[in-house]
């Protein structure tokens, strides 16, 4: 097999000149080509290709799922025809993205002091800033939005499969944890127009770099990571204290070489609120957009749990909507336990990112998006991995219990039924 990537195989020979040699160019184009070729060939090694494999056929598979959902579900009981080609993936908040990619945050003088605001503040610059950018070349905006989660998620599993390896070293090529991931429950929302993926291209090779002690390539990453959700700062955080970790290892005072880096992600959240308070005269403004909006006002952890066990079990909602507030209930559980044994383990890092991402999402009137939030928890995906190699049987439980709801949670997305 060759080792060349493609884009970069050789040229078919041409008529052959036996009184001429091939031109000093020439020589010189094929060297740069087997250099390109061997550089690609290094970076990705056999398990990453295997892994890569393995995210475009659960990619595949989703696209099918989506095409299904427009022929099967069409909007309209009475419909004679499927509905538009990106029409599944026109839903929620991608329809905010790409009309602050569009019309900006305040077109027209509008804002939250208008009647029927949208509250789109409330959503990071990053992924529309990027989403404008791609547009450019691709005319369709929902075509540019999966464009950019379809090779955002190509790095994020492949620094995943990375992490994995070195935390389970029995996971040889990260497979396993990039299976368990990739067949999570809202693995959906990782292959349509939101931040998942975008962060976790971010985020994840951000982690790999703190572990490799690479703090001014960790702090750019995550830099970039909180242009795109807050979550990025939980991930500065939780850098932090593994610089400190590692500071107070070191026997002489250059441990603490690099940390002024660690003030990098800060830089995008601070911009983004001044230019808010330019426009609104709020510093806040995003915080406030989201209680509107979501309800995200802060309650206590206790109150919160209430608010939301009377939403899914009280009979006061519709049926689509009781079972999403219990998915959110089962999430905040599967967190908890996440980060009790973090701790347990003395991942001192690890448990102050996922215990961060707890208190944010736990403090609001009622949980909304713990679920999609599991996605950003490499630390559960590379623990139940773990598990699964000391108890087989787990896999085999796991698939059957995640892939059914995995795909339900896709066919509630992509025909309109999410959120209730």
């Amino acid at each position: 097999m060759s080792t060349l990537s493609p884009g970069l195989r050789p040229a078919p020979p041409g008529p052959e000149t036996p009184e001429r040699g091939p031109g000093p160019g020439s020589v010189r184009r094929e060297s740069r080509a087997a250099r390109w070729g061997r550089a690609a060939t290094a970076w990705l090694t056999p398990a990453d290709r295997r892994v890569l494999w393995l995210y475009l056929l659960t990619r595949i598979s989703l696209w099918i799922t989506a095409h299904g959902a427009r022929w099967l579900f069409p909007r309209g009981s009475d419909a004679r025809e499927a509905g538009a080609l990106f029409a599944p993936f026109q839903q929620w908040d991608a329809n905010h993205y790409l009309h602050i990619a569009r019309d900006g945050y305040f077109p027209a003088d509008e804002g939250p002091w208008t009647s029927g605001w949208d509250n789109r503040e409330a959503f990071f610059p990053g992924f529309p800033l990027l989403l404008r950018a791609v547009h450019v070349i691709v005319p369709n905006w929902t075509a540019a939005g999966l464009l950019i989660s379809l090779v955002a998620g190509a790095v994020a599993v492949l620094a995943l499969s990375r992490i994995a390896r070195s935390y389970v070293p029995e996971d040889a090529d990260g497979r396993r944890t990039a299976l368990f991931f990739l067949l999570s429950p809202c693995a959906v929302f990782l292959a349509v127009g939101y931040t998942e993926a975008l962060f976790l291209a971010f985020a994840l090779p951000a982690w790999l770099a703190a572990q490799r002690h690479r703090w001014a390539w960790a702090a750019v990453l995550t830099t970039l990571a909180t242009t795109v959700r807050v979550s990025g700062l939980f991930l500065a955080a939780a850098i932090a204290v593994l610089f400190v970790l590692t500071a107070l290892s070191a026997r002489s005072g250059k441990g603490w070489r690099g940390a002024a880096w660690l003030t990098l992600p800060a830089l995008p959240p601070v911009a983004y609120s001044w230019y808010l308070h330019a426009h609104t005269g709020d510093w806040m403004a995003w915080k406030h957009a989201q209680e509107r909006g979501w309800y995200r006002g802060f309650h206590t952890p206790w109150e919160a749990w209430t608010n939301t066990w009377n939403a899914a079990f009280d009979g006061g909602h519709t049926t689509g909507y009781a079972i999403m507030f219990q998915a959110e209930l089962a999430a905040m559980l599967v967190g908890l336990v996440l980060a009790a044994l973090l701790l347990c383990h003395r991942r001192w890092p690890e448990a102050v990112y996922v215990a961060l991402s707890l208190w944010a999402l736990g403090t609001s009137y009622w949980y909304t998006s713990i679920p999609r939030a599991t996605l950003l928890w490499w630390p559960l995906w590379v623990g139940l991995a773990a598990l699964s190699l000391r108890r087989p049987w787990f896999r085999t439980a796991y698939l059957c219990a995640a892939v059914p709801a995995s795909a339900l949670v896709a066919l509630a997305f992509l025909t309109g039924r999410w959120a209730g």
